[in-house]
């Protein structure tokens, strides 16, 4: 159930024009590339999520890079963010590899889920409010299908304000608001909502961000997620879970972000 919900999501992700600046952005890029992928053929669409349909934990971002997500098609690969990321989720055992370089290179996350509040690459990564709100529902409903989700990593400010805007949309508020730091935690609904530093090289080459500060968020999820020990053995997750959490309600006028033109 949860795949096909996921899949359909991702269908109408990257099927989105909603946003006349990212989409002008993403396929200049695309089309414009710069010299050291200049032979490569850029994705230059909308990037959906991607990672286990069971998963407990997920992974939260800004957008897609223009020279990375808006090229590879994966959220988090090929590219700078990608290489600081993907050592600490493979140390946690969230991964079976530390790297993510490209789509079809074997990766595969272990009760993990990745994905971004925007789904396309924005000039100088600042999207504009109406562009995150257009975006938004995706997540929400990205959100909804993942019945055993129990933490989300958030990955900068705008990751975290994106997962209590989304989480609010399924009936989960908190107020006052949840403040944002690295380490920063709160429990809203069900959910329990970490931050983190983005893994961005602004953040990673400053020292702002090192791989000890991530490495402890990433442990401190999989705590909370009652994963303890998946470095050690990779079950099924019924083997460490009793039954999945009640499925958020998503609201009498339906999914939100059904339609192919929102977000």
């Amino acid at each position: 159930m949860a795949q096909r919900e996921l899949q359909l999501v991702s269908a109408d992700i990257v099927e989105c024009r909603a946003c006349p600046r990212l989409v002008e952005w993403r396929e200049r890029v695309a089309r414009v590339k710069v010299p050291r992928f200049c032979h490569e053929e850029y994705w230059g669409r909308p990037v959906a999520g991607f990672g286990d349909a069971s998963a407990r934990i997920l992974v939260l971002g800004l957008a897609p890079a223009a020279n990375g997500g808006n090229r590879t098609g994966r959220i988090f690969t090929g590219d700078a963010s990608a290489d600081f990321l993907f050592p600490a989720l493979h140390g946690a055992g969230l991964s079976n590899l530390p790297t993510s370089t490209r789509r079809g290179d074997g990766l595969d996350l272990r009760s993990t889920y990745i994905t971004a509040v925007n789904r396309c690459a924005p000039p100088k990564d600042r999207p504009t409010p109406q562009e995150r709100d257009n975006c938004l529902p995706y997540l929400v409903r990205e959100i909804a299908a993942l019945e055993w989700l129990r933490v989300i990593v958030a990955l900068g400010e705008f990751a975290w304000d994106g997962a209590l805007l989304a989480l609010g949309s399924l009936g989960h508020k908190r107020r006052p608001k949840p403040r944002f730091s690295h380490g920063a935690e709160a429990e809203v609904g069900p959910y329990r909502l970490l931050g983190s530093f983005h893994t961005s090289p602004h953040n990673t080459n400053t020292g702002k961000l090192t791989p000890e500060m991530l490495d402890a968020v990433f442990e401190c999820a999989v705590e909370l997620a009652g994963l303890t020990g998946l470095r050690e053995v990779d079950p099924p997750l019924g083997s460490v879970a009793t039954a999945p959490r009640p499925r958020p309600a998503l609201g009498s006028s339906g999914a939100p972000g059904s339609g192919r033109a929102r977000g």
